[in-house]
């Protein structure tokens, strides 16, 4: 049904991952889940690139979002089941109903995301700086990537892209990010760790009441500081002038955390999404993260 399209950039993803034969099967799994569920499925819902995504009705009237996520190597949909389950709509959007088998999630249907109502930069931090702290709480029982292996994996993908994107920043730029990536490796601690959302930004925070909540959840076991990280690599522009530890800063003493341990999660996630921007297409967001990084590390 038209209404019913897989966008092409989720097509697009779908394909370069194998997973073509999924994209027969959506009409399928929508039919199974709809009467199994008991939810009416509507319109495609656009804006995501890893998951077929629509409006959903409940039988009892809730408004709520299926989303139907591309299998691929990993446990993506099973991980954010558990980290909806353990956050249980504290800061994250509520789950009504998963399937990991399927890659299945109905979630609450929430309003328009922070990113679309022109909120200055310094309450945007607030909002998203304290929607994080609702989902901090100690998970042990999870079976989530750490944030150890999150370090390990950001050294990794940071020294392989930049080669294979003919160096789009400094070599000290790069030099910085695996330094800062490999002293939160190391510094892990599994006492410490507590559940993170992993991707905290504006696209992904959506009205809900009078607030907002998270969707999304990449999440980890890892040190808090690891979120604001986030928000260090997000608004590049703004870090072009003036002291770019002064948002570390404020970030810690709003959250009563590390700075230094926000300041390098910053460093190395801002490297990472710079080059992962320039080799999908994305190259003025791009351009903007890596001037960022290579003003930081230096002359």
């Amino acid at each position: 049904m038209p209404h019913r399209a897989i966008p092409e950039i989720v097509k697009n993803k779908a394909r370069a991952v194998g997973a073509e034969a999924w994209l027969d099967d959506v009409p399928r799994l929508i039919a199974e889940i709809e009467e199994e569920w008991a939810v009416s499925v509507g319109p495609t819902l656009t804006g995501g690139t890893e998951a077929f995504v629509a409006e959903a009705t409940c039988a009892d009237g809730r408004h709520a979002v299926l989303k139907l996520m591309i299998p691929r190597t990993g446990d993506g949909a099973a991980n954010e089941i558990a980290v909806l389950r353990c956050a249980n709509g504290d800061g994250c959007a509520r789950l009504l109903r998963g399937d990991a088998a399927r890659s299945a999630l109905l979630v609450e249907r929430l309003g328009r995301p922070l990113s679309d109502l022109g909120v200055p930069i310094a309450r945007r931090h607030e909002i998203l700086c304290d929607l994080a702290a609702c989902m901090w709480r100690p998970a042990p029982g999870l079976d989530l990537q750490t944030g150890a292996d999150k370090g390990r994996w950001l050294a990794e993908f940071i020294a392989q892209k930049w080669e294979a994107l003919d160096k789009p920043c400094t070599e000290k730029a790069v030099e910085y990010a695996l330094d800062c990536a490999r002293r939160r490796t190391a510094t892990h601690d599994d006492e410490r760790a507590v559940l993170v959302h992993g991707d905290v930004h504006q696209w992904n925070a959506l009205e809900a009441g009078g607030g907002f909540k998270l969707i999304d959840p990449d999440g980890l076991l890892a040190e808090a500081e690891y979120d604001l990280g986030i928000l260090m690599r997000e608004d590049p522009a703004e870090l072009l002038v003036g002291d770019a530890r002064d948002r570390a800063m404020w970030l810690a003493q709003r959250s009563g955390l590390d700075a230094t341990a926000i300041w390098e999660w910053g460093v190395a996630e801002r490297v990472s999404t710079g080059l992962l921007a320039t080799e999908i297409g994305l190259e003025t967001e791009g351009r903007m993260m890596l001037a960022v990084a290579d003003r930081i590390a230096g002359p």
